[in-house]
């Protein structure tokens, strides 16, 4: 039931800050015990978990991305969103949003199944 869809540019430049959210409908991001990941799949490599926010607020990232990457949420609107900052070109990549079942974080490469909902996808290039 739960369905989720992004927004935000598919062109960003080298230095400044990478934007999405995601909306999420048929469910509270609030919601025992929902939580709420960012992933990304760089062209012709696999899918990379970037990090998640919990329905609690809590956040945890992958170590390559932590110094980099914030997920926050916006509760009013149902909301969560990322901000990757200080982008090169190998942030290029497809990102999507997905609700997990329950908090897990992650090491590496996942699989479409590890989560639950996915959203669309967005592809956004880091470009001048």
């Amino acid at each position: 039931q739960v369905q989720v869809q992004e927004s935000g540019p598919g062109l960003v430049e080298p230095s400044q800050t990478l934007s999405l959210t995601c909306t999420v409908s048929g469910g509270s991001i609030t919601t025992s015990h929902y939580s709420w990941n960012w992933i990304r799949q760089p062209p012709g490599k696999g899918l990379e978990w970037m990090g998640v926010i919990a329905y609690d607020g809590s956040t945890y990232y992958s170590p390559s991305l932590k110094s980099r990457t914030s997920i926050s949420r916006d509760t009013t609107k149902n909301q969560f969103s990322l901000q990757l900052r200080s982008v090169t070109p190998e942030d290029t990549a497809v990102y999507y949003c997905a609700q997990g079942d329950g908090l897990r974080t992650f090491s590496g490469e996942i699989n479409w199944t590890d989560l639950e909902s996915w959203a669309q996808g967005t592809q956004v290039t880091v470009t001048s």
